[in-house]
């Protein structure tokens, strides 16, 4: 396989405006909102693959998406295992504006199918945040789109070739006229047209209310004899420092009572610390450290069910 570059276009791991409702473009100019309190910018949380060589000195905007220096052969990766998740208040701001253009957020994705044509985003934006505040991994079984609901499933048939995959939407783009999703490299890769770039794709959403929930799931895959008949977990590992924050209170009192509470209520470590933000001082409740995507998914459903709002995923 040769190793080409990713169709290029103004699409890019929006965290900052779609969590805060701020409008972007192709350069990111937003403020996190104040409740995650966590850092909001488009610096690499993990080293990604370099997009180029020598493009250190290169403004972000400029650099070009690719595939790995080196060709990686993803076809054998396993299929994503859909599953019900809460929808957050992260990357689902609703309408938002990119490049003068308003769009909505679906409320519902049954009965959502759409033909256009996909591209893929590759090393540029590797180990950046995506728009829902997780990490872009491009080698996991992803996908970026303008107005399913995140996270989302969808199942995505290349229509020249009828391969079809299934992938986890946590992401928002691609903003160029015509095309309607954003695969990663492994997701292309798997349907055929990483070297065409772009592919005549049809995007069908997976109904929510149709999928097991993450903590049946989880419970499922933890049970050694029930995981020999199931597929390798296509989950990825995330960041050593991934946390769930419940959220940033005023009183110390009030986070330590939250913390306590959680603590009793779950099977994860729970933190508050004090940060100083315009002059007052706020105290963070966070849970965590997370290690692996299946776990956070299943953890934030059961934060909910238990009536402690909606936690965002933040990355310290």
């Amino acid at each position: 396989m040769k190793n080409i570059t990713a169709a290029e276009g103004p699409r890019s791991g929006l965290l900052a405006g779609f969590q805060s409702g701020v409008s972007v473009g192709v350069k990111v100019v937003a403020t996190c909102a104040l409740a995650l309190l966590s850092a909001c910018n488009t610096t690499p949380l993990q080293t990604p693959d370099k997009p180029r060589a020598g493009s250190e000195d290169v403004p972000f905007d400029q650099v070009r998406d690719s595939g790995p220096a080196v060709p990686v052969d993803m076809l054998a990766t396993p299929e994503v295992t859909p599953v019900r998740e809460p929808i957050g208040v992260a990357g689902n701001k609703s309408p938002y504006v990119v490049n003068g253009v308003k769009y909505r957020v679906l409320k519902g994705v049954d009965g959502y199918r759409e033909r256009g044509h996909a591209s893929w985003y590759g090393t540029k934006f590797h180990g950046r945040k995506t728009a829902n505040g997780e990490v872009y991994n491009m080698y996991a079984m992803s996908a970026a789109h303008k107005t399913l609901p995140l996270p989302s499933y969808a199942k995505v048939t290349n229509l020249d070739n009828g391969r079809s995959i299934i992938v986890r939407v946590n992401d928002r783009g691609p903003f160029v006229p015509g095309r309607i999703i954003d695969l990663s490299y492994t997701a292309a890769q798997k349907l055929g047209y990483i070297d065409k770039g772009v592919a005549r794709v049809e995007v069908e959403a997976l109904d929510p209310a149709s999928l097991p929930s993450a903590s049946e799931t989880l419970a499922v895959e933890k049970d050694a004899a029930a995981r020999k008949g199931l597929p390798q977990d296509a989950s990825f590992k995330l960041p050593e420092n991934t946390f769930l924050q419940v959220g940033a209170y005023s009183s110390a009192s009030q986070a330590d009572d939250i913390r306590g509470q959680l603590a009793a209520a779950f099977g994860y470590p729970v933190s508050v610390s004090p940060v100083q933000r315009d002059g007052q001082m706020l105290y963070r409740v966070r849970i965590g450290p997370i290690a692996q995507q299946r776990a956070l998914a299943a953890l934030r459903e059961s934060v909910e069910q238990q009536s402690f709002g909606q936690p965002q995923v933040v990355v310290d």
